[in-house]
C-alpha cells in the first residue's frame, strides 16, 4: 500500500525559512538564498531513502544539497523527483566516503528532474533492477574532463526493461551514459559531452539508442562486448543520433577498457554482433565517423585472457542512411595516423568508415560481416591481421543486406513510455 511520504511537506517548511549564501549550478542556473541547502534536508533525505516503502515519492526541492557520504536505496517501487536538472542538485563535491553518489538496488524505480554532481565514483548506479526509468537527470563533474573524475555518470547494470531519456552526462572518466549486461533498453533524447565514452552499450541484449547528441567526447557512441562477462551482448540499433566532434583527448584511467579508444571516434562497434547504424548525422570525428573492430585491435590494457565462450569478431553489422561530413583527418592513434598518411598523403583523410578487417578464421569469407548501403560512403579495410599490408577499399565485398532488427518495446508499467 502507498504510504504518503512526509518528506516533501517537511522540507518545504524548512526551505521556506532557511538562509545562506547564494549558489549556482555548473550550467548557470542561479540558486537564491531561500533555496540554499540545509543540513536538515540532507539528513531527512537520507532517512527517507533508508526507510522508503513501495509507492513512496520522495521530492527533492530546488537548491544545491551537499552530501559527504554516498546514498543508497534498496526498496522497490520508489520515485525520486526533483524540480529540474538545473534546479535540484545533489552535490558530492565534499564527498569523503562511498563508491557512488546514489546507489540503487531495486526494481520499479523512477528518478527524474535532478542533477548529481562531483561524486568520487559513479554518479548514479542502478544494479539488478527491472522496470527502470531515468529521466531528465544530469550527471556532471564540474571541473571538466579529468582522470580523477568518477567513471560513470548514469550507470544501470544488469537491469531489464530500462529507459534513459532526456538526460545529460558530462565529464565522466569512463562513460557518461552506460548500460551494461542488461536486456531490453531504450536510450533516447539525451546529451553526452566531454566524457571518454559519451554513450556506451556493453554486453547488452536488445537496445535502441536514438535521438541523442554525442559531442566533444573521446568516442561518441560505443557498442561493445567484453570478455569474462557471463552475458554476451547483441542486437543494438543506433539511429537518428547527432555524433559530432568527438575529439577530446582520452582521459580514462590507464588499464580500463575505454583507455584504448582513440580520440576522434564517432560510433565505435567492438566485438559485437547484429548492430544496425542508420539515419545518424556524423561529422568531424577526427579518427573516423564510424569504426568497427575486433577485440584484437582494440588496444585494451590488462584484458588479454579471453573467456572460452567470448566471440571477439564483429559480425552482421548494417550501415545505411547516415549522413557524413568531415572527419578522418587527424586519427587519435599514432599507428592509424601513419596508415592515413601512407594511403592518402599528409593532408588526406580516412573514409567515413574504417574496419580492422580481422575475421573469424573459421568463418572464411562467407560473412556477411559488414554491410554498407549508404550512398557514396566508403569503408576502408585496414587488414590489421596482416600488419595492414592489404589495407584497401572494396565496396563490392560490403554490398549485402542483414535482416532488420525489431524495435525495442518496453514492457509492463513502462509500456506507455516507449
Amino acid at each position: 500500500m502507498h504510504r504518503p511520504h512526509l518528506l516533501s511537506f517537511t522540507i518545504a517548511l524548512l526551505m521556506f525559512g532557511c538562509g545562506g549564501e547564494s549558489a549556482s549550478s555548473s550550467s548557470g542556473a542561479d540558486i537564491s538564498p531561500a533555496m540554499a541547502s540545509s543540513e536538515a534536508f540532507v539528513q531527512q533525505f537520507r532517512e527517507a531513502l533508508e526507510s522508503a516503502e513501495p509507492g513512496d515519492i520522495i521530492d527533492v526541492p530546488a537548491g544545491v544539497h551537499s552530501f559527504k557520504r554516498a546514498l543508497t536505496l534498496n526498496t522497490d517501487g520508489v520515485t525520486i523527483r526533483g524540480k529540474g536538472m538545473d534546479k535540484s542538485i545533489l552535490s558530492f563535491k565534499g564527498q569523503i566516503s562511498g563508491a557512488e553518489g546514489l546507489s540503487v538496488n531495486a526494481s520499479d524505480f523512477v528518478i527524474e528532474d535532478l542533477a548529481i554532481e562531483d561524486t568520487i565514483g559513479d554518479a548514479l548506479k542502478v544494479n539488478e533492477g527491472e522496470n527502470i526509468i531515468i529521466r531528465h537527470i544530469r550527471t556532471e563533474w564540474t571541473n571538466g574532463p579529468d582522470v580523477n573524475n568518477g567513471a560513470y555518470g548514469i550507470y544501470p547494470v544488469q537491469t531489464v526493461n530500462t529507459l534513459i531519456e532526456g538526460s545529460v552526462a558530462i565529464a565522466a572518466s569512463d562513460a557518461g551514459i552506460y548500460v551494461g549486461q542488461s536486456k531490453n533498453v531504450i536510450v533516447r533524447n539525451n546529451r553526452a559531452e566531454y566524457n571518454v565514452a559519451g554513450i556506451e552499450v556493453e554486453n547488452t541484449i536488445g537496445a535502441d539508442v536514438y535521438d541523442n547528441i554525442a559531442t566533444n567526447n573521446t568516442g561518441g557512441i560505443l557498442v561493445f562486448n567484453m570478455p569474462q562477462i557471463p552475458q554476451r551482448g547483441h542486437s543494438t540499433r543506433v539511429y537518428n543520433n547527432q555524433v559530432s566532434r568527438n575529439n577530446t583527448e582520452n582521459f580514462a584511467a590507464p588499464g580500463t577498457a575505454v583507455s584504448g579508444v582513440p580520440k576522434g571516434s564517432g560510433i565505435l562497434v567492438n566485438s559485437n554482433d547484429n548492430v544496425e547504424i542508420f539515419n545518424n548525422q556524423l561529422s568531424d570525428n577526427d579518427t573516423a565517423n564510424i569504426l568497427i573492430s575486433s577485440y584484437f585491435s582494440a588496444n585494451y590494457a590488462g584484458q588479454k585472457n579471453l573467456a572460452k565462450e567470448f566471440d571477439p569478431y564483429p559480425e552482421y553489422i548494417s550501415i545505411y542512411g547516415n549522413t557524413f561530413q568531415g572527419g578522418g583527418e587527424k586519427p587519435g592513434a599514432d599507428y592509424l595516423n601513419q596508415i592515413r598518411v601512407a594511403l592518402y598523403g599528409p593532408t588526406g583523410a580516412f573514409p567515413d568508415i574504417i574496419w580492422d578487417g580481422i575475421v573469424n578464421p573459421e568463418a572464411g569469407t562467407d560473412g556477411p560481416f559488414i554491410c554498407v548501403n549508404n550512398s557514396e560512403a566508403k569503408l576502408l579495410n585496414l587488414d590489421a591481421g596482416n600488419n595492414f599490408e592489404g589495407a584497401q577499399v572494396n565496396m563490392a565485398v560490403h554490398d549485402c543486406e542483414v535482416d532488420k532488427l525489431p524495435a525495442i518495446v518496453l514492457r509492463g508499467a513502462l509500456a506507455n513510455a516507449s
